[in-house]
């Protein structure tokens, strides 16, 4: 296995892993999430391929098949004038093919990123978790993640 910046011609596989992310969630959270949606197009995928600051990473396969990959976005810190200036690597979507699981693939995309990370002088790697996806909240723990603020929610439509 090999992981390299994400190419035009992984696009179609990117395209059908982000179907399997998308499907995770919209078991856990059917009130937000489409089934058989994603959550890019291929056109918004061409376009973010050229996009420095929002790296996509792939491992691929022997015969150079995508099999995972990591949406990174360079973020700089503060929002606001009370917070120390910082760069951070946040992690919007992290997916290793449900054929390929269990090869840690997951592992190695997260040490990648952790080490551009490193390599782009960035303070830490972040990422969101939705609550329900108890596999995703441990494997990220097992990677040496942690908690570090939460969103919460009260939705006002309780009949939907």
């Amino acid at each position: 296995m090999t992981i390299r910046k994400a190419e035009e011609k992984d696009i179609l596989r990117i395209i059908e892993l982000l179907g399997q992310v998308l499907q995770i969630h919209a078991d856990i959270r059917p009130d937000i999430f489409i089934p058989g949606t994603t959550k890019y197009t291929v056109s918004q995928l061409t376009e973010l391929l050229g996009k420095e600051e929002k790296p996509i990473y792939v491992a691929v396969n022997e015969e150079d098949v995508c099999v995972g990959y990591a949406f990174c976005q360079l973020q700089e810190q503060p929002f606001s004038t009370n917070m120390v200036p910082f760069k951070s690597l946040f992690i919007d979507d992290l997916c290793v093919d449900q054929q390929a699981r269990g090869q840690h693939i997951g592992e190695s995309l997260f040490e990648y990123v952790k080490n551009e990370a490193k390599r782009m002088g960035c303070y830490e790697v972040t990422l969101n978790v939705w609550a329900g996806n108890t596999s995703a909240e441990k494997f990220y723990e097992k990677m040496g993640m942690k908690t570090k603020e939460r969103q919460m929610e009260y939705i006002l439509n309780q009949s939907l």
